[in-house]
């Protein structure tokens, strides 16, 4: 495949647009940090990393239809990754992890419109052919590429089509739109974002894209994502790193309970921002976690957006909990709740379902001491009902986004999780998913 360098995308620097809830897209200080969205940012905006993709044919064709994709650092990476919590996991998800023993990788393969997944050896084999591929196309070791793969679970790759298309796929900075779309399968919305972070006379830059619509829960979720940074980075710190943003970000999300075999999230830090190795000690350490679950809270609400079917985001969050274990809980357990979320979807002010979704959640509840907030309005106090105007939360359950806010008052640790409505469409969509 051919490598073509266009304008990088780093381009004006300024505010992410549509932002997501609370992330904060202006100047965000961390010590002598500033930490600001790149318009139209996406994971090729740091420096060395390029991207592309092509159709070919293994999901249903539509206008302008996209399903095998690269990623490539034009120089090595540090490289970590999380993977589903699923006991069935998916040939891709084997592979890569395997590789990434060596805590280092090159560039990234995937497909959508097939999980790979259930397809025992000859699954494990097709995704190795897959790197294989994508290594003779780039000119690197099959060993430094990794493997990713989503979509409907127990069929073979149709293989005959990826090895007659991974040759068309362009490497450019200017593809990464494309990349995000070939990573689709129900989504409706491209998910990518990036951040610049300037410490004094240094700076890098934090990128990202994914991809979940269904099949999303927390304990990663069900989804793809990859993230990019030209910050030289050690890898017992990339891994730490990686684990707390997710744990505030992927970890917080729910739209379905149910966890696929493919989950994948990646980071890659290829040091082309040439500053001294970011390690827990290092003075721009701080800045850089804060600047990693910046971006992975933006993709990750914008799953959370794009649920199957959801007209809503729903954004629950918890106060006062002894423990943030536990706010994190309560917060999961509530924003999952069936009954909560049709409750969203309808308008319905029945409060009542938060409140138990909460109560059985594990978490250290005293009902005496639960405070209770739609938006504004507080609906309990003290654990005692209060009056309230149905038309004026009705309007707050008719929006857009719908925030959440409990207040247990045993402690001081919070957490916030965010999910979406439930809605006839996602019975139709998973009903009519292989027809």
């Amino acid at each position: 495949m051919k490598q073509s360098v266009g304008v990088n995308r780093r381009g004006e620097v300024n505010k992410q647009p549509h932002c997501l809830g609370h992330i904060q897209c202006d100047i965000v200080s961390v010590m002598e940090a500033k930490i600001e969205f790149i318009s139209a940012g996406t994971v090729t905006s740091p420096k060395g990393f390029l991207a592309g993709a092509t159709y070919a044919g293994i999901k249903k064709e539509t206008e302008d239809a996209l399903d095998l994709g690269i990623l490539f650092s034009k120089a090595p990476c540090m490289a970590t990754a999380l993977f589903t919590t699923n006991k069935i996991k998916a040939a891709p998800v084997i592979l890569s992890q395997k590789r990434l023993r060596s805590g280092r990788a090159v560039a990234v393969v995937v497909n959508s419109g097939c999980a790979n997944a259930c397809t025992g050896e000859q699954g494990l084999s097709d995704a190795a052919e897959m790197t294989d591929l994508a290594a003779a196309g780039i000119g690197v070791s099959a060993e430094d590429i990794l493997v990713a793969s989503t979509g409907v679970i127990g069929q073979r790759l149709p293989m005959e089509l990826i090895r007659a298309s991974l040759k068309q796929i362009v490497l450019s900075t200017d593809d990464s739109h494309k990349l995000v779309r070939a990573i689709m399968t129900t989504d409706t919305l491209l998910k990518e974002t990036a951040v610049v972070v300037r410490v004094g006379e240094n700076e890098f830059i934090i990128g990202g894209v994914a991809k979940g619509s269904g099949m999303i829960h927390p304990n990663l979720a069900t989804l793809l994502c990859f993230l990019t940074t030209d910050a030289a980075v050690d890898i017992g710190f990339l891994k730490v790193a990686l684990q707390k943003a997710a744990d505030v970000s992927f970890n917080m999300i729910s739209i379905d309970g149910d966890t696929s075999p493919n989950d994948m999230v990646l980071i890659m830090a290829n040091g082309m921002a040439k500053n001294g190795p970011l390690s827990p000690g290092s003075s721009q350490a701080g800045a850089f976690q804060q600047a990693l679950d910046q971006v992975c809270i933006y993709l990750a609400k914008s799953v959370a957006r794009d649920g199957e079917g959801a007209t809503k985001l729903i954004e629950v969050t918890i106060g006062g909990a002894l423990t943030t274990a536990e706010a994190k809980l309560a917060a999961r357990t509530a924003v999952s709740s069936p009954l909560v979320k049709a409750a969203v979807h309808g308008n319905d002010p029945n409060w009542g379902r938060i409140v138990a979704a909460v109560g059985r959640s594990g978490a250290e509840v005293v009902e005496a001491k639960i405070d209770l907030y739609l938006g504004n309005i507080c609906l309990v106090r003290g654990g005692c009902p209060l009056s309230f105007d149905k038309e004026e939360v009705v309007r707050v359950l008719a929006g857009a986004e719908v925030p959440i806010n409990l207040q247990l008052n045993l402690g001081t640790a919070t957490a916030t999780a965010w999910g979406c409505d439930l809605s006839e469409e996602y019975v139709t969509i998973n009903s009519q998913y292989m027809t």
